[in-house]
């Protein structure tokens, strides 16, 4: 089996709602998808994470430009072999962003086209299933205004609540004192209901008054406090991690084994979050993830991107190992965005649903989803 051609589909539409994280408005929703077509009429799909401010042009000119001659005419199972070839080609011009970003598309891609060629699904290649549902998580509660909007996040952890998510995760970043009255918000709108909470400000913060906050954020009982500092902050990660008494997470925008070496060598995180769109594929994710077992950190994978990211990283969960075994270890989670992107329900024939807070990881080969190329054709960016 060779690979014949590789087309990558950079997708954008408008947003009719706006709406901001810590580091911008996000006005459209992107994504970077990639084709990678064989021989044998076996076809693989992955993404390239498109972060919510990065033109999806940018990894889709990497991919055309630099990475689709490196595997034309190679045999698409030589999965690790044609990663390492597309690293090391680019590693004086990339190492992070997007050109990672470029790899782990293909790299998804051909973790695909391997698991339809064998007929199972990608979890099964990376050494099968440890579970086979995963609870989800709900992402929300941006600004559609900016600061001042405390009683509407309160009444958003209640619609998350009444549509069956028992654990959420409340951006901040929006300054102290907004922050605290967010969260005092949701604490009171939730009451005694049972909600397990985290928080990610997006790096918003220096060093002190990141920890500030999460001293204030102590008595909500955090499962985790996401990107306090800056990534390249890895001191900065570790004074905060010292300083305060919730675990710290932290590596979305971090990139490959050799990042992954020295954020986690560091003492920076109590639990890593990799996004396979931009880690570097299912191919860095098996390199990160045994290296954090071997620094007892929990993986727990970052999820933003279309149905291909989503796909992708539930197959991601199901191989994922816990940091610490015990009978009633604590498991990964899968973070399931609820604010609007169209390139999920309508991009696939099997988007991913949640039921009562649950999300089944697919069992049908390689990613177990089929893409709609109507969808594609409508939003690609000429």
């Amino acid at each position: 089996m060779k690979i014949v051609e590789v087309k990558a589909h950079p997708l954008r539409t408008a947003l009719q709602q706006p709406f901001a994280f810590s580091q911008g408005w996000v006005k459209n929703r992107s994504a970077t998808l990639v084709e990678v077509v064989t021989d044998a009429g076996i076809t693989g799909w992955g993404e390239a994470f498109a972060q919510g401010l990065e033109p999806p042009q940018i990894a889709a000119a990497v991919i055309e430009s630099a990475l689709k001659p490196l595997v034309l005419g190679a045999d698409p199972l030589d999965i690790e072999v044609l990663w390492h070839r597309m690293y090391h080609a680019t590693r004086d011009f990339g190492r992070k962003g997007s050109v990672t970003a470029g790899i782990s598309a293909i790299d998804i891609a051909l973790w695909d086209i391997a698991g339809k060629a064998y007929g199972v699904p990608i979890y099964r290649l990376l050494g099968g299933a440890f579970r086979t549902k995963v609870q989800a998580y709900a992402t929300g509660f941006y600004r559609i205004s900016g600061q001042g909007e405390s009683a509407r996040l309160g009444e958003e952890a209640i619609a998350h609540y009444e549509a069956g998510f028992r654990a959420m995760k409340v951006k901040l970043g929006y300054g102290l004192t907004d922050d605290i009255a967010v969260m005092a918000a949701v604490a009171r709108s939730l009451d005694t209901r049972p909600v397990t909470l985290m928080v990610d400000t997006n790096h918003a913060y220096g060093v002190g008054d990141a920890v500030r906050l999460g001293n204030a954020l102590a008595p909500y009982d955090l499962r985790w406090y996401e990107e306090p500092v800056a990534p390249e902050h890895i001191a900065g990660y570790r004074e905060v991690r010292s300083r305060v008494s919730m675990p710290i997470a932290g590596g979305e925008n971090e990139h490959t084994l050799y990042g992954f070496r020295d954020f986690l060598g560091a003492g920076a995180v109590d639990i890593a979050q990799p996004d396979i769109g931009s880690v570097g594929g299912f191919t860095a994710c098996r390199h990160v993830i045994a290296l954090a077992q071997s620094h007892g950190v929990q993986v727990n994978p970052h999820v933003w991107g279309s149905a291909i990211a989503q796909a992708a990283s539930l197959q991601l969960i199901a191989a994922v190992p816990v940091a610490h075994h015990s009978v009633f270890a604590l498991e990964p989670i899968f973070e399931y965005d609820r604010s609007s992107h169209p390139f999920r329900q309508a991009l696939v024939a099997q988007p991913v649903e949640q039921r009562d807070g649950w999300v089944d990881i697919p069992s049908r080969p390689g990613l177990g989803v089929e893409v709609d190329r109507s969808v594609l054709d409508r939003y690609r960016i000429s």
